[in-house]
C-alpha cells in the first residue's frame, strides 16, 4: 500500500479534525505529486520496429470473451499504436511486414465483415515508399479480396490502382484488374470496376485482348445502364481504330 493510501485509511477511522496540520500538508503535497507525474511523465513510445507477431487465431478468439468484432477493433488500436506519429507513413515502412500481415490476417478472422484491416492496408500500409513491402502489402489484400470479393472490391481497386500508377506494373494491375471483372460481380457493384481491366489492357497495348475484354463484359449481361453500354461502345470504336482493325476479327 502506498503512503498516501495509508494515510486515508487513517483518515476514515478518525474524523479529519484530529489529523495533525503536518500530515494534512503532507498528504496535499503527496496527492498533488502524483497528479503531476501522471500529466507530465510522456506516454511510452511504441517503435514501429518493436511489433511483435501476432498470437495464433485461436488464442485471439479466447481472449476476445465472446466478442471477437470489439475485441478486433481493439487489435487493430494495438497494431496501429505502433505507427507512433499519426500520419507519418515513413515510419510504416520499418514496421516487419511480416508480423504486420499476421496481425491484420487474425483481425479479419476475429470479424471478416469488418473493412478496416482491408482499409489500412491499401491506404496506409500499401504506399509507404518501399516497393517490396508495398508489392507484399497488395499480395495480402489480393488473396483476402478473393474470400469475400462482393465487399471486399474497393480494395482491391486500389491495389490496382497502386499497381498501375505507383509501382508502375502494368501487368501487376491487369491481374488485379482481371479478378475485379472474374469475382466482384454483385449487382451493387459499380460498372467502372469491371471495365478497369480494359483500360489496363489499352495502357499496355494489348488492343486485341481489350477489345475481346469489352466483348465478354458486353455479353455478361451486367451492362444494364444504356449511357454504359455507349460508353463502352465508343471505347470499343476508339480501341479498333487505333489498332487498325476497323470491327473485322
Amino acid at each position: 500500500m502506498t503512503f498516501t493510501g495509508k494515510i486515508f485509511n487513517r483518515m476514515r477511522e478518525r474524523p479529519i479534525t484530529s489529523v495533525p496540520r503536518p500530515v494534512l500538508t503532507l498528504l496535499a503535497i503527496a496527492v498533488a505529486t502524483q497528479i503531476a507525474v501522471k500529466l507530465f511523465t510522456p506516454a511510452p513510445i511504441a517503435k514501429a520496429q518493436d511489433l511483435p507477431d501476432a498470437p495464433a487465431s485461436a488464442v485471439l478468439r479466447l481472449a476476445s470473451f465472446g466478442d471477437p468484432r470489439t475485441f478486433a477493433k481493439l487489435l487493430m488500436l494495438y497494431v496501429q499504436a505502433y505507427d507512433y506519429r499519426a500520419g507519418n507513413t515513413i515510419s510504416y515502412q520499418n514496421l516487419d511486414y511480416g508480423h504486420l500481415e499476421n496481425w491484420l490476417s487474425r483481425i479479419i478472422k476475429l470479424d471478416p465483415e469488418s473493412q478496416y484491416p482491408l482499409l489500412a492496408a491499401s491506404r496506409l500500409y500499401a504506399e509507404v515508399p518501399n516497393e517490396s513491402k508495398q508489392r507484399s502489402m497488395l499480395e495480402f489484400i489480393y488473396r483476402h479480396f478473393l474470400d469475400d470479393p462482393n465487399r471486399r472490391w474497393p480494395w482491391m481497386a486500389h491495389a490496382a490502382f497502386l499497381a498501375k500508377h505507383r509501382l508502375r506494373d502494368l501487368p501487376l494491375a491487369r491481374r488485379y484488374a482481371h479478378a475485379l471483372a472474374e469475382h466482384a460481380t454483385a449487382a451493387d457493384i459499380p460498372p467502372w470496376v469491371g471495365q478497369m481491366e480494359i483500360f489496363v489492357l489499352e495502357d499496355m497495348n494489348e488492343l486485341q485482348a481489350a477489345r475481346i475484354a469489352i466483348g465478354a463484359y458486353v455479353q455478361s449481361g451486367r451492362l444494364t445502364d444504356p449511357a454504359e453500354r455507349r460508353f463502352l461502345e465508343k471505347q470499343l470504336t476508339r480501341i479498333e481504330a487505333k489498332s487498325g482493325t476497323g470491327g473485322s476479327q
